[in-house]
């Protein structure tokens, strides 16, 4: 039986597809880093891969905003492409830019809500703690609680409407949240509305998140390993690639 393969799309400013293009090969996929512009000259490359994700850095500079150049792209030159990736059951996943692209795209949420310039006005680049109610999110079964880091300046999360809110919650979409650490201090670090930092689509076959799961999987890749963690144990992250390829094996 031939490997899952994982699309790796990525855009002037992408700084981080070599990391996660390893971790989905970590995980046991066939991994291939792509521009934008191969596949748009040619749709139906898609079609040979199961998973498809977009990765963090700064797509085109973050010119506009964040996400924004890169998202009109896709939906310009690949929107039917990738509606009917999606809709086929490919997995779909975008890692802090790549939340803000798939948010702008309406191929995760369709509008209901956004990603807002972090209230502190500066951009953010720490360790958080995160609490996971995977519902029907594939790539979060098996997680409760974990710690990943973030870097971002655009990410906070705001829906549309409380009544948006509401609905998104009671669907159980929103799949992740930043928790309070040991001492009971927040480490929400964008002010994002129900501290979310993750969400799932309907089928649990897309997630967007700000966290950056392909930085921490291994244990020495956390501040704090030495003495703390076993230094031969994956990180968090890592298992967020495993259940998607697994997922699709």
């Amino acid at each position: 039986m031939l490997s899952p393969r994982a699309l790796i799309l990525r855009a002037p400013g992408t700084n981080c597809d070599y990391e996660t293009a390893h971790a989905f090969e970590r995980a046991g996929a066939i991994a291939r880093r792509m521009h934008v512009r191969a596949l748009a000259e040619k749709p139906a490359l898609a079609d040979d891969f199961q998973i498809l994700c977009i990765p963090g850095g700064f797509s085109y500079g973050d010119d506009i905003a964040s996400g924004r150049i890169f998202a009109l792209e896709l939906k310009l030159r690949l929107g039917d492409a990738l509606v009917k990736f999606r809709d086929k059951g490919g997995l779909m996943l975008g890692i802090c830019n790549g939340f803000q692209v798939l948010l702008q795209t309406g191929l995760l949420l369709d509008g209901q809500a956004t990603l807002a310039h972090n209230t502190s006005g500066r951009f953010v680049d720490r360790w958080v703690h995160l609490r996971a109610k995977p519902g029907k999110s594939i790539f979060l079964q098996g997680i409760d609680r974990c710690e990943l880091p973030v870097a971002h300046a655009e990410g906070r999360f705001v829906a549309r409407s409380s009544a948006d809110m509401a609905a998104l919650d009671a669907a159980g979409q929103l799949v992740l949240r930043y928790t309070p650490d040991a001492s009971g201090a927040s480490t929400n670090p964008n002010g994002a509305m129900g501290d979310v930092a993750g969400v799932c689509d309907e089928t649990g076959r897309v997630l967007g998140l700000m966290p950056h799961p392909e930085r921490f999987i291994d244990a020495t890749q956390h501040p704090s390993w030495n003495g703390r963690l076993d230094p031969t144990a994956a990180g968090a992250g890592l298992t967020i690639f495993t259940n998607a390829v697994r997922a699709v094996a």
